[in-house]
């Protein structure tokens, strides 16, 4: 992704919850490259999909994001701050129009709600643990059936079995 015209720098003197803030200010712009300058190459994120470390890996994840889908948004509902923590409930928007997660463009829209756990030291971002319902995105994009569909209801009573007759094999055998 090309970078923007223009680095960002977050401001200075500002509390954790003001940085976080200015974070997704960033997210909301899909610059990652000013996020940039707040990820060491200690920096670890752990999302549901995968764990990135350092700049590089984070900013390819994002980059990957924001290329998969189109009006990508993520509206902070509430922050909060104790100490070097910060922890952020969003809910993300957009439209399914690239290649998430292995899953080819839906042209579905997105709207899923989150948790960010940011652990802040000397002003960087330490780590970040990022929380989503994968089951709710996956039923939006078409990849999984709808909640108590038929196909769901056939998915669940086909796994109902193998777990029945796994059970009765092993009973046998021991």
């Amino acid at each position: 992704m090309t970078p923007p015209a223009e680095l960002k720098t977050p401001p200075s003197n500002i509390s954790n919850t003001e940085l976080i803030q200015w974070v997704f200010e960033r997210l909301n712009e899909n610059d990652s490259h000013s996020l940039r300058q707040l990820w060491t190459a200690e920096t670890v994120e752990y999302f549901p999909d995968v764990t990135c470390q350092g700049p590089d890996q984070i900013a390819a994840w994002f980059e990957d994001k924001f290329a998969a889908i189109e009006g990508f948004r993520l509206n902070v509902l509430c922050i909060t701050e104790s100490g070097s923590d910060v922890l952020v409930h969003w809910r993300m928007t957009g439209r399914h129009t690239g290649t998430l997660v292995g899953i080819a463009a839906t042209g579905r829209p997105i709207d899923v709600e989150g948790i960010d756990h940011f652990v802040l030291q000397d002003g960087k971002v330490a780590s970040n643990t990022v929380i989503f319902d994968q089951l709710k995105l996956a039923r939006q994009l078409g990849f999984m059936p709808p909640d108590a569909s038929h196909l769901e209801n056939a998915a669940k009573t086909a796994f109902n079995l193998k777990t029945r007759v796994r059970t009765a094999i092993t009973r046998r055998s021991a």
